[in-house]
């Protein structure tokens, strides 16, 4: 998961993405509005975490801007315990969840992982496509009932493959989805990170589980004869 912490409190904001990046996350943080609203605007998140009471530009600000351009990712805002007419207007706002402070660390992950499945289109903790199965929760896959072992990094673009559900990827969208904004990569990774995918999750060579399709991107064909591909 790639998170965005948008929280103007530093010692809160260290310690968010201290134990989303011990849980795996790859996480970008920052505690001014307008840093934010860009970030969450012009970068690839899997959800974002936003204070409502931010300097320079108020969370409920953000959030409405970025539904106004049809923004449809997962927010989940922070509130004090004592008012509950920010939870109202944040919701109103666009958010999707809220977490009152002060909070238990594990209760935020939780929401934040719920908030994902959703976007992604089910509300279990494992997704089925085809032979393969994801747990979502203990980042592990299986094809046809047998254990595949995957680094971070390839289990991070098969979820976002998988989450994807037969949609175009292009590599500046696994890119970005996988890496911050500002860590130098290879050119060629997300090449080389797909063709270690395609050998472990197929190599007999008869699935072509991810299919390129030349100047788009990637697309992950596994599970296409069951559109919603989904363990109830």
């Amino acid at each position: 998961m790639r998170i965005l912490i948008i929280e103007d409190e530093p010692e809160l904001r260290r310690q968010i993405a201290a134990r989303l990046s011990q849980d795996g996350c790859e996480v970008e943080e920052t505690g001014e509005g307008p840093e934010g609203l860009y970030l969450a605007s012009e970068y690839a998140f899997d959800a974002a975490i936003v204070d409502l009471g931010l300097p320079g530009l108020s969370g409920l600000e953000i959030i409405r801007r970025l539904r106004a351009d049809e923004s449809l990712l997962p927010i989940l805002i922070l509130t004090a315990r004592d008012r509950w007419q920010d939870k109202v207007e944040g919701l109103e706002a666009g958010a999707d969840d809220y977490l009152a402070k002060p909070f238990h660390q594990e209760e935020l992950l939780a929401r934040l992982r719920a908030l994902i499945r959703r976007a992604a289109g089910t509300a279990s903790q494992e997704l089925h496509l085809g032979p393969m199965r994801l747990d979502l929760t203990a980042q592990k896959v299986w094809m046809r009932d047998q254990p595949v072992e995957v680094t971070a990094y390839e289990y991070r673009l098969l979820e976002q493959l998988a989450s994807s559900r037969g949609k175009v990827l292009s590599k500046q969208d696994l890119a970005d989805r996988l890496y911050p904004h500002d860590e130098d990569r290879e050119s060629n990774v997300i090449e080389v990170l797909v063709g270690r995918l395609r050998r472990k999750l197929d190599p007999e060579g008869a699935l072509n589980p991810i299919e390129t399709l030349r100047g788009r991107g990637y697309r992950l064909t596994l599970g296409d004869e069951d559109p919603r591909g989904l363990s109830e």
